[in-house]
């Protein structure tokens, strides 16, 4: 086996998880992603040329047996993990006052279940390689919205990486949050239109989630909000 870096990434197939798997095979680490959709995920291995170091796994990241195979797969393809992205999400962009309730299980399951699931799927093999988990939550996570039930599963989503980095520090596992403003993703699109204003690109929240993956030994980068410039909130 290869001694190279080994990543899986949640929701890797469009959007911010598909520009770190891009990032991260472009660097000459190896990657899985997971995804519901397999088509996405076949039209993804495609678009990058189906390399060798790509693995796709279709799942839902909200059911733990999924998590966990996926876990499985990755370490018996490629023989090691070194670090975890948890960036499934979904939003459905409505108010707790006056929103369907309907779509709001799925969303909670997904933000928040979803990233304590693969901590805990994936806690054993990290702690082989001392490895690292990234969380992409978000600025709704530190900012109160009206009625944004969205924003209390990425608060959520902001105390599990903190509870989770006071536990797995000792056993050498790293914890970064990267919480982003307003990106042009998928994420929009129940929404029906971009939000007004300069948005970030994928490829830049991919950056910063790459450069937290890349510290020194014994360096731990727990926390990074990221706006575009004149997002004011």
């Amino acid at each position: 086996m290869s001694d190279s870096r080994v990543a899986l990434i949640t929701g890797g197939g469009s959007g911010i998880g598909a520009a770190v798997a891009r990032r991260l095979l472009a660097a000459g680490q190896r990657v899985a992603v997971t995804g519901r959709g397999e088509e996405r995920l076949r039209g993804f291995a495609e678009e990058l040329g189906e390399p060798d170091g790509l693995l796709t796994l279709v799942g839902d990241t909200a059911v733990y047996d999924d998590v966990r195979a996926a876990v499985d797969a990755t370490v018996k393809a490629f023989g090691r993990l070194d670090t975890v992205v948890a960036n499934a999400g979904s939003a459905t962009h409505d108010t707790v006052a006056e929103g369907d309730p309907a779509g709001w299980t799925d969303m909670v399951l997904t933000n928040v279940l979803g990233p304590a699931l693969l901590i805990r799927a994936s806690i054993d093999a990290l702690k082989e390689t001392r490895g690292r988990i990234v969380l992409v939550g978000s600025v709704a996570g530190f900012v109160h919205g009206p009625g944004n039930l969205y924003g209390a599963t990425k608060w959520a989503v902001t105390g599990l990486a903190e509870n989770t980095r006071r536990q797995v520090t000792e056993w050498g596992v790293g914890v970064t949050l990267v919480a982003p403003g307003r990106v042009e993703t998928p994420f929009w699109d129940s929404y029906g239109s971009l939000p007004p204003g300069h948005l970030l690109t994928p490829d830049q929240i991919a950056d910063s989630v790459v450069w937290a993956t890349h510290q020194p030994s014994g360096v731990d980068i727990n926390t990074m909000v990221v706006r575009p410039v004149g997002q004011p909130v």
